[in-house]
């Protein structure tokens, strides 16, 4: 019986040692997934970090000419504005004066196509 007793012990403890290790496996896979985890999200963030300083550099760029035409586009206007004035200035008192002796100077003339009754 004896001996029947040390075995059974030793199936026992061969069981606790065999759980032990399967406990410690798991503990590893778990850090071991812990870790690719925080990897990936490292890799993820750095990822993204390079696609945004892209999207800001093509942004920057693209902004960038879209000021430059702005700018011309203001100075083509000041420069259309500046010869719109000098023509105002230059033909105000020649169209006023027209005007004028259209409004003034009335000949009173029947029209071509109106019919006597008669």
């Amino acid at each position: 019986m004896a001996s029947q007793s040390q075995g059974i012990q030793q199936l026992l403890q061969a069981e606790k040692r065999a759980a032990e290790k399967v406990a410690e496996a798991r503990k590893r896979k778990n850090r071991r997934l812990k870790q690719a985890k925080e990897e990936a999200q490292a890799e993820i963030e750095q990822y993204r970090m390079q696609r945004e300083k892209d999207f800001k550099t093509k942004e920057a760029a693209a902004l960038g000419s879209h000021g430059n035409s702005a700018v011309e586009v203001d100075k083509e206007t000041v420069g259309k504005m500046g010869s719109i004035q000098t023509s105002y200035q230059q033909n105000r008192e020649g169209v006023l004066g027209n005007l004028l002796k259209m409004v003034c100077d009335i000949k009173p003339e029947i029209h071509v196509n109106y019919r006597f009754a008669g």
